[in-house]
């Protein structure tokens, strides 16, 4: 890395996670954290070629989401934060890697779902499938990880309102979303940190062989970018031209056994609650192809790198963004 990112860290003082929220759940395990590599992702993230969760690490979604940006900008496809990418990303340095910010009651309250039940129909009986802890619900918040918050703070910090605690800055630069959006939607997009200003696809192109959801203007220029997690050995990514027909938010999720290689025999059919730990997140955007999708996750961690059931997978935040971004009619192009 360069003096600029190394120049521009936000140096935070260190304060602890451990409260009687965390006992809700084991405690996260810190993670090293290089903040130079932090302040690349998160200036990607914040122009929409999404790392996947900010972590401050190396890997193969911060490699995809360089190539994006190179791409976009005329640049030599390295996926390496070299000298002229590294150019190219100075004038996003105001998104600065990290932020400190006193925790509220709201970025505290639930409802919170502990332990989470695997059994479909012992989750239809829930009226939510929450985030298990408040923990859980900062990390997506802030696009990350409870290991990374940890990471950032130490282990006495008591999550209470006032606290001030270290995030990886993912806070977006308007949140005057769209007025015709349910109060509901509404309330997730602010949760999750997304920004209401979003560029507008002429069409999407899923590429298995890059591991990415790229969005493309009426030109063909690439205008967003997003690590995804896309079909399996048992569930083929559906190769073809298919359409967008529309996105339902924060949906309930209909559980047909016959559908899942995976279900369990007796298993049977289950209407599951909304929720961010559903099985397909807060936004399932129906796709022309019978039972496909593109939607959320209630696993971040895992994008790019688990299987799916052929529908293509993205962080709730990116799926929530890329939900902004297209319309009824947008064409989808899956390619190997």
């Amino acid at each position: 890395m360069t003096a600029f990112v190394k120049a521009s860290i936000l140096v935070a003082g260190l304060f602890g996670l451990a409260s009687p929220a965390l006992a809700q759940t084991p405690p996260a395990k810190s993670v090293p954290i290089d903040r130079d590599i932090l302040h690349v992702q998160v200036i990607l993230d914040h122009l929409g070629f999404g790392p996947g969760v900010l972590d401050g690490r190396g890997g193969q979604s911060l490699v995809a989401a360089l190539k994006g940006f190179q791409e976009a900008k005329g640049l030599p496809i390295t996926g390496k934060p070299d000298a002229r990418t590294l150019q190219a990303l100075y004038p996003y340095r105001a998104a600065r890697p990290t932020v400190t910010i006193a925790l509220t009651p709201q970025m505290l309250a639930g409802p919170f779902v502990n332990p989470l039940p695997k059994d479909p129909a012992k989750q239809a009986e829930l009226q939510t499938i929450g985030y298990r802890s408040v923990m859980e619900k900062l990390g997506e918040m802030f696009h990350t990880t409870p290991a990374v918050i940890m990471a950032l703070n130490s282990p006495t910090t008591m999550l209470t309102p006032g606290t001030k605690v270290v995030f990886p800055n993912a806070l977006p630069t308007s949140r005057a979303y769209d007025a015709k959006y349910r109060p509901d939607w509404t309330a997730t997009l602010n949760m999750l940190n997304v920004d209401a200003k979003q560029p507008q696809a002429d069409h999407v192109v899923v590429d298995k062989s890059d591991g990415v959801l790229r969005v493309l203007d009426a030109n063909d220029k690439l205008i967003a970018q997003f690590s995804a997690t896309m079909g399996s050995s048992h569930d083929p990514l559906p190769l073809g031209t298919w359409t967008i027909k529309g996105s339902d938010y924060n949906p309930k999720f209909h559980f047909n056994p016959a559908l899942f290689w995976d279900a369990k025999k007796g298993q049977q059919k289950e209407m599951l609650p909304p929720g961010p730990n559903g099985p397909v997140g807060v936004v399932w955007m129906d796709l022309s192809k019978e039972h496909y999708g593109i939607h959320g996750t209630p696993n971040p961690e895992t994008i790019g790198r688990a299987e799916s059931h052929g529908c293509i997978r993205l962080t709730n935040w990116d799926a929530a963004r890329l939900s902004m971004m297209i319309k009824p009619g947008t064409k989808a192009v899956f390619q190997a």
